[in-house]
């Protein structure tokens, strides 16, 4: 699959490719859903432009609990559509990057008072599987306590009554969201980062297209469309208001909060759906160095634009871990990294942040402006497909254009060349892992490599082996961000170290070594001045702080 030049040192460029067309569709929003609603319309044959206020997958597209996973708590709440329909996405996803979307096992364990009872859990894996269409080895198992301590000896022995095992699969959201964003670009799509929608364009009293501003220069620009689908996640209702149309439904915001471990201060040997106090459950992820721990779910009405891990938010979390883990001792100070991120729901009258339903909603205005909101990760496709074929419905009456069927569950992402099953990804590792070995990498170092690009690793070690720092890591780093800049829109170094490489998360200690000589590559590429570097480098030890950081000075 070819890499198409997609990047911000052309920026002036794009905007006046995006000014100089009417397209058929603006999208607003560079999230997952947006993402997937470009690969959709432009793959159908839809001109498709794509907005986004700031870096792709900035918003909530980068702070999920990273799981594509079938929603088993749907099921208590007898939501058994949802169910189907995400348990059934997992495998279409999968298989469309199973370099990015993993297999991962599941433990469910059953305890005394517990929410789920030996019976009843037996039963609904069951029905999840059936829902699900779950085949193979994939297939739910129902372990007794000495199966279950065997595959987690962290689990509580006195409480424990046993298992359920079950198949997920684990993924890097933001990297997942920039890979269906590079795929549209294969059908014609265009997408600019940084690009704020301030308003709407109108035609006899229906939206024709977008005003927008270059948030890099500050210059305002305007987008023809003949429709515009606003797939804004958080800040959908805001553009409701500036259409005039926020009326009927409103969304209901709701706050995640996940923490990350070293993984030898909570060395989970898989992954663990459990049990917390308050009847809720939880996430325990093993993800190389570390383990990530989330999630809470506590109604939001702060700024949307800086959502913070507050210290009663951490003390809840490690709270839940060291209940469910008798021998484990979390403290705040081993806290290494953290997100929140928010949940755009529609508000239900009398129900609770955790009650809200996950299902997503379309709303259409009186002008034609088209909203969708809600919604889980895992559905982002059939999210799109439901509302590109609004618009396929709208081109046929309006236009007498047929447009196709969606098929993106056909169209492999960027990265996946030929990986036909996870067993060709794990071959590819060990490929890149005797590529790189003779010069000190460890598998670690190859699998972050495949798990981030797939077979775009050929790219970026062959750039590598074309740079002369002394330093491995710092010229592996550099190699990555040419990739970026060039070909992922990376536009300043929070998009490299937090959305593109998911360091600030997974490996924040590299960030410390690699801040200089990255800032040093960023001035040299993009030409700018002394001080917006010093932002830059202000900013990054800002989020470092923020991010690390959980004395009980902590505001």
């Amino acid at each position: 699959m070819k890499n198409i030049k997609f990047t911000n040192l052309e920026r002036q460029k794009t905007i006046a490719s995006l000014q100089g067309e009417e397209f058929d569709l603006v999208v607003i929003g560079g999230g997952i859903t947006g993402g997937g609603i470009a690969l959709d319309a432009a793959s159908r044959g839809l001109k498709v432009a794509l907005l986004e206020k700031g870096d792709f997958a900035s918003g909530t597209s980068s702070k999920s609990t990273k799981l594509i996973h079938g929603g088993l708590r749907y099921l208590k709440q007898f939501d058994f559509w949802l169910v189907k329909e995400v348990g059934s996405e997992r495998a279409i996803v999968h298989k469309l990057a199973p370099h990015l979307v993993l297999p991962e096992k599941m433990l469910l364990p059953l305890i005394e008072n517990g929410s789920y009872g030996k019976w009843l859990t037996s039963i609904g894996l069951k029905v999840y599987d059936i829902l699900a269409q779950v085949t193979g080895d994939d297939k739910r198992k129902m372990l007794e306590k000495k199966e279950a301590l065997k595959l987690e000896p962290l689990l509580p022995k006195k409480i424990l009554n046993g298992a359920g095992y079950y198949a997920e699969y684990r993924t890097d959201d933001a990297r997942l969201t920039i890979e269906n964003i590079k795929t549209s670009l294969l059908f014609g799509a265009q997408a600019l980062n940084y690009a704020k929608v301030n308003d709407f364009l109108y035609e006899n009293d229906k939206v024709a297209g977008v005003k927008a501003v270059d948030m890099i220069s500050g210059s305002e620009f305007t987008i023809n469309s003949k429709y515009v689908i606003s797939a804004a996640g958080p800040w959908v209702d805001e553009l409701r208001s500036l259409n005039n149309s926020k009326k009927g439904k409103q969304l209901h915001l709701t706050k995640g909060v996940h923490l990350v471990f070293p993984y030898e201060k909570l060395p989970v040997k898989q992954s663990v759906y459990f049990d917390i106090p308050d009847g809720r459950m939880m996430f325990a992820i093993p993800r190389g160095k570390i383990t990530y721990v989330g999630t809470t779910d506590t109604n939001y009405n702060d700024s949307k634009d800086e959502v913070r891990t507050d210290i009663a938010d951490a003390i809840y979390l490690i709270s839940a871990v060291n209940n469910m883990f008798p021998d484990i001792n979390l403290e705040l100070e081993d806290i290494v990294s953290s997100w929140a991120g928010l949940r755009p729901l529609i508000h239900e009258e009398g129900k609770s942040a955790s009650e809200l339903s996950r299902k997503d909603e379309i709303f259409v205005s009186a002008t034609g402006l088209i909203s969708i909101a809600g919604g889980k990760l895992t559905g982002y496709r059939k999210m799109a497909e439901r509302v590109v074929d609004r618009i396929a419905k709208k081109m046929d009456e309006e236009y007498n254009i047929e447009l196709k069927e969606c098929y993106t569950e056909k169209i492999y992402l960027c990265g996946n060349d030929d990986f036909k099953k996870f067993k060709h990804v794990k071959k590819y590792i060990a490929q890149v892992y005797d590529k790189i070995k003779d010069d000190g990498f460890t598998q670690h170092d190859a699998w972050f490599l495949v798990t981030n690009y797939g077979k775009q690793t050929e790219v970026i070690l062959d750039t590598y082996t074309k740079l002369v720092e002394e330093d491995k890591y710092i010229r592996l780093a550099k190699a990555e961000l040419t990739f970026g800049i060039d070909y992922e829109m990376v536009q300043n170094p929070m998009d490299f170290f937090i959305r593109r490489t998911g360091r600030l998360y997974f490996d924040i200690d590299s960030i410390r070594s690699l801040m200089e000589p990255i800032l040093k590559e960023f001035q040299n590429k993009f030409g700018v001045t002394d001080e917006i570097v010093q932002g830059w480098r202000t900013i990054l030890e800002a989020e470092l702080k923020e991010h690390s950081d959980f004395s009980l000075t902590r505001n």
